[in-house]
């Protein structure tokens, strides 16, 4: 390999660690104020799901019928969200949140809170 090739690579090399490092501090710090839930099969996904407080938790209904989102405690209540549409919550306060489907009670999952 000539040396001008060798730089090359060591060049696109080096760009690409940065790029990735990048990449992850940006997905890591999206990752500490957002989170996404998403609704389809008839199941929330993931089903337990851990975030950092002050942390909004969305979901997204990606599923041919309409879900709702509601805490155990009462704590939040989606109204009817349809295909397509969300909700989100900002959790503020550590604990471990249950949330259940009001019209399809199989439905559950839980939101940890640190």
């Amino acid at each position: 390999m000539s040396s001008r090739a060798h730089r090359t690579l060591l060049t696109l090399a080096g760009m690409a660690a940065l790029c990735t490092g990048m990449v992850s501090q940006t997905c890591a710090a999206a990752a500490a104020d957002d989170a996404k839930v998403v609704i389809k099969d008839f199941m929330f996904t993931p089903m337990s799901l851990t975030v950092k407080a002050g942390a909004t938790v969305t979901w997204a209904n990606k599923d041919e019928e309409p879900h709702t989102v509601v805490s155990d405690s009462g704590l939040f209540r989606s109204g009817a969200v349809d295909t397509g549409e969300s909700f989100s919550y900002k959790f503020e306060h550590p604990g471990t949140y249950h949330f259940t489907c009001s019209i399809h009670p199989r439905m559950v999952g839980t939101i940890v809170v640190e």
